[in-house]
């Protein structure tokens, strides 16, 4: 793989484009345009899309992108997606000849049903399941079976790249603040984020190591971030994933 970068959709999304040579891979492709204007500047070619799940924002340039150049379309076997003919699931491997890239599809349902992430070496794109400091809502699963997925992702090699969908550190790193307002790492990550946005940087990828000392949706096991979910919750939580839950709960209203 000779690169990795995003181009900006929307209010807030990241398209990942992986390159090798003058071959691209597209993930989660919302919209068509900036995906065709960055491969075109460096006059390359489609080789593949990878789809994470089924929301608008994530697949609606797809078919104009078939319609430029015709490639296979992954996504997840559990959704039904226009326009993906290689439906993939738990366990299985994509691979992508022209890149030479080979990619562990995981399981990742909670966000959406049938939600799943790609991991290659060290890179993971994991759509809206785990972000920078923070976690996907659950619009589709329960508590239970995102806090499975997020736990299948952290025990994934620290140095692991988190390549999420969405610029939404900042917004995150404030209710982990509120969760874990004495994490001395989180206070640097916060201000290390805040400097960055001010430039209208990016703050990701990030990295498992990162989200496993920083993301209070990964720490549901710590001592401080179960004593602040019990206090938002009003009694004891005597299980990891009510902690989870909780959590989750407080971060809709925050």
């Amino acid at each position: 793989m000779d690169e990795i970068f995003g181009v900006r959709a929307f209010a807030d999304n990241y398209i990942w484009l992986l390159r090798k040579g003058t071959d691209f891979i597209v993930v989660d492709p919302g919209v068509a345009a900036p995906v065709r204007a960055a491969i075109e500047a460096r006059q390359g070619k489609l080789a593949a899309i990878l789809i994470t799940h089924h929301h608008q924002d994530h697949v609606g340039g797809v078919a104009d992108l078939l319609g430029w150049q015709s490639v296979p379309v992954y996504g997840p076997a559990a959704e039904a997606i226009d326009c993906v003919d290689c439906p993939v699931t738990q366990g299985d491997h994509v691979h992508v000849e022209a890149l030479d890239a080979t990619f562990d599809v995981i399981d990742v349902g909670g966000h959406t049903l049938g939600h799943i992430a790609y991991r290659t070496g060290n890179a993971l794109f994991c759509g809206d399941t785990l972000f920078a400091g923070g976690c996907g809502r659950i619009f589709e699963g329960t508590p239970e079976q995102m806090w499975h997925s997020l736990n299948r992702l952290a025990v994934l090699p620290h140095t692991t790249q988190v390549y999420c969908a969405h610029e939404y550190t900042e917004a995150n790193l404030r209710f982990a603040l509120a969760v874990e307002p004495d994490n001395q790492l989180l206070k640097d990550r916060w201000n290390e984020v805040q400097a960055l946005r001010a430039q209208d940087q990016p703050t990701v990828p990030s990295t498992i190591g990162l989200e496993l000392l920083t993301n209070p949706f990964l720490r549901a096991r710590h001592v401080a971030v179960v004593g602040a979910a019990e206090a938002f919750q009003g009694h004891r939580l005597h299980e990891e994933v009510a902690v989870f839950a909780a959590l989750r709960e407080w971060k809709n209203v925050f």
